[in-house]
């Protein structure tokens, strides 16, 4: 299991995430041997080292002897379903121009079937989204993350003349994604780029606690006052005695005029946004009025959507937020067979070796539920369970 993180130096293009990850170490060969499953016209991956403000990095260029202006969405997925990638590739890759097409169909007001994809319908596109999905594979990384996504500005010419910078592709596919501007004028994230962040990033904020295996750094074609450079951290996760490290975020509010039924609707609007936890807890306020705190544990990314459901959904006229760090125990899950039924438990272990079990409270419930069995029963079940497969 190896985990990556994209420190998006000047942001991110489709090139640039193929530079980074062969870079880091994915056979340019090897990677080319499975792009020809895309039985595409005729095409060549060109890598070359060079040099950005002092930093070495491979520059990726796909190479196309026949190359389509723009193609229809329906013909690009029907390019990626005949082929012989591996299956999950076919639906990861499906997926990533699924969006681009809604997002282009809701800036120009037409239906999916009838966008063209200009500037990213062509096969160097098509290219670039699958061979990174393949070179994630080939690097076998299971977990993504990135920091905040910086975007420039100016002006760009396109299929109907000059574009403002970010581009409304560009912004529309980074909606609900952590960005920030730099005085540069010039195009950071690319649509392509746009469009691999928001589908494969987990989470957007520092480098995760890891055991550095390689480093990769793809290289923009323009030079810029800053190095045009996505760098590619590759690692471990680390499972030091301090267990996993997050920087995260506490949102809190203060209410004494809430009507409590709303309590549970808020909460479970929360955790569907992507809350990590939330806690109702009972204060004294001004007035000596009763009233109800309301703290949201979770990642800097969600702030936002976070901090509109508080203010849609309770009567605060204010929020504070501030950052803290998470030291998380390693987890892992596994099921159990118990005289009752199978059971997802959660383990983990503490600095010291102590083990931890937890089995999860919704399928114990409902197994107490079905055979009326006390729920510590089920409970004590779930823990022998366990404890009697490690023995065996």
């Amino acid at each position: 299991m190896k985990a990556l993180y994209l420190d998006l130096i000047s942001g991110a293009s489709g090139d640039m995430f193929l530079g980074a990850l062969i870079d880091a170490g994915v056979s340019v060969e090897s990677l080319f041997d499975q792009l020809a499953g895309l039985q595409l016209d005729e095409f060549e991956l060109q890598t070359k080292k060079v040099q950005k403000n002092g930093f070495q990095a491979t520059k990726v260029d796909v190479l196309v002897g026949k190359q389509l202006p723009e193609r229809p969405l329906p013909e690009i997925l029907e390019i990626i379903n005949k082929s012989s990638l591996p299956i999950s590739i076919q639906e990861q890759a499906s997926s990533i121009f699924q969006h681009i097409g809604k997002v282009e169909a809701g800036i120009h007001n037409k239906s999916l079937e009838e966008i063209h994809l200009h500037e990213l319908g062509g096969t160097d596109t098509i290219v670039d989204v699958t061979g990174t999905l393949l070179a994630l594979d080939m690097l076998e990384v299971t977990r993504i993350q990135a920091s905040s996504i910086p975007v420039g500005s100016g002006f760009i010419p396109g299929a109907h003349g000059q574009i403002p910078l970010p581009a409304p592709a560009t912004l529309g596919i980074l909606q609900d994604l952590p960005i920030y501007g730099l005085d540069i004028q010039a195009e950071l994230v690319t649509p392509t780029g746009a469009a691999l962040l928001a589908a494969l990033v987990e989470d957007f904020g520092p480098p995760p606690a890891m055991v550095l295996d390689s480093i990769g750094y793809g290289a923009g074609a323009r030079d810029l006052p800053i190095p045009n450079l996505l760098r590619a951290l590759i690692g471990t996760p680390s499972t030091s005695k301090n267990g996993n490290y997050q920087k995260l975020i506490i949102l809190e509010t203060n209410l004494d005029d809430q009507n409590p039924e709303i309590y549970p609707y808020v909460m479970e609007q929360l955790f569907q946004a992507g809350a990590l936890d939330v806690c109702l807890i009972p204060i004294q306020m001004k007035k000596n009025r009763p009233g109800t705190q309301i703290q949201v544990l979770a990642d800097p990314a969600h702030s936002e959507i976070l901090r509109n459901i508080l203010f849609q959904e309770t009567t605060t006229l204010g929020i504070r937020e501030r950052e803290v760090d998470r030291f998380a125990l390693t987890r892992k899950t596994r099921s159990v067979a118990t005289p009752y039924g199978d059971i997802e438990v959660k383990i983990s272990a503490t600095p010291t070796g102590e083990m931890k079990i937890s089995p999860e409270y919704e399928d114990c419930r409902k197994l107490a539920v079905e055979k009326q069995i006390p729920l510590r029963e089920i409970y004590r079940a779930a823990i022998s369970a366990y404890q009697s497969n490690q023995d065996s």
